[in-house]
């Protein structure tokens, strides 16, 4: 095992990165990897390039170790954009969702709505931005098929209960978009029928890597509409048109970078080497030092304040003429965050070091004079 010390030191951004949730900083095992891979390609000895496409396997196997579902239930993604598309064409019946989900999920039901008429959405109202089990059990209907949500909601980082969803949904599929807290929630992922996530934010991989698993049952109800010579058969199917896969392995058109692939496999290799538990402990010690500092100078702290109930984002929303000073002290410091909508999203990870809460404390020391002149 790995200390989550030694975890932290393999990344080296530099201090005022507050914007994970937007896109987490590559670790220096993942820009090796992807070294070496590209000069693989790049001299071609004898060989290399069986050794570099043998990725696939490996990459399922990385993803298995972190979600439990199992390496046969697991197929690549190059974005999460991409698994929801594949799931939300092969759907049929009426999908609950929220419109203020991240327009990933909105968009795929749509165009799937639009181009096929096999679903359609039955919009769902959050209970005070949040999505709790009981608010999706008093607005379901007969006809729902299914459930969409995100495990973290990207505006209000609030941290979803699947587990409680699961049971009020009853044998309803349940698909989850994961990005906002894959690799740093310890979620009991094996609950969901659907699980889409890209790897460019919290899990570390850079941008071209996710994954789409599906349990047995998703796998026998979802029709893969967009399946390509990779998703028939064990070879490379010639001189005829094989039907689909049965199963994940389905859900692909072509084949996969195997650098992305490999990018991906050693970021997830590097969470489940320390734990995703221990990750989500050091992130949960970093969002209370956020929520402290706002507390300590009076900004008002909108996302939970309960550690069972978010991640890694903390929502700071100032008073509407406000928002200016504090974005302006945020950047006049140096700290990257997102401001969006009138509110400011702090988001921290295990790597974050104490420079950056100074930073952050300087920041709104400068917020704080600024809006006392």
């Amino acid at each position: 095992m790995t200390s989550i010390e030694e975890f932290a030191a393999g990344f080296d951004e530099e201090p005022g990165y507050l914007d994970f949730a937007r896109v987490g900083p590559v670790s220096a095992g993942v820009v090796a990897e992807e070294q070496a891979n590209a000069r693989l390609l790049q001299v071609s000895r004898f060989g290399s390039i069986d050794r570099l496409m043998d990725q696939d396997g490996r990459m399922r196997d990385a993803v298995a170790a972190v979600t439990g579902f199992r390496s046969d239930q697991i197929v690549f993604q190059p974005n999460t954009s991409s698994g929801l598309m594949h799931v939300m064409f092969g759907l049929s019946g009426t999908v609950a969702l929220c419109r203020s989900e991240f327009p990933s999920m909105t968009f795929a039901v749509e165009r799937a709505a639009a181009a096929l008429g096999e679903i359609k959405a039955a919009w769902l109202e959050p209970d005070y931005g949040r999505l709790t089990p009981s608010a999706i059990r008093d607005q379901l209907d007969d006809d729902v098929a299914a459930v969409g949500l995100s495990l973290v909601d990207f505006r209000t980082g609030y941290l979803a209960d699947i587990e409680g969803i699961r049971q009020v949904i009853g044998d309803r599929l349940l698909i989850v978009d994961a990005i906002q807290g894959f690799g740093v929630v310890d979620a009991p992922y094996q609950v969901a029928d659907v699980v889409v996530s890209g790897g460019h934010k919290w899990a570390r991989a850079g941008w071209g890597t996710g994954f789409l698993a599906l349990s047995d049952r998703a796998a026998e109800r979802l029709v893969p509409v967009f399946s390509g010579y990779s998703g028939a058969g064990d070879g490379l199917p010639l001189d005829e048109v094989l039907p689909p896969n049965r199963g994940a392995s389905a859900f692909q058109v072509s084949h996969a970078d195997p650098i992305a692939q490999s990018r991906f496999s050693v970021a997830l290799e590097e969470i489940a080497g320390v734990g995703v538990t221990a990750i989500r402990d050091r992130i949960a010690e970093g969002t209370g030092l956020v929520i402290e500092l706002a507390d300590e100078f009076g900004i008002p702290v909108t996302s939970s304040r309960d550690a069972a109930e978010r991640a890694g984002i903390v929502v700071l929303t100032p008073e509407p003429d406000r928002l200016t000073s504090l974005t302006a002290a945020l950047y006049n410091h140096g700290v990257t965050v997102t401001t969006r909508q009138g509110s400011v999203r702090v988001s921290v990870h295990a790597s974050t070091v104490a420079e950056t809460f100074e930073m952050l404390r300087a920041s709104f020391v400068g917020y704080a004079s600024a809006i006392t002149v």
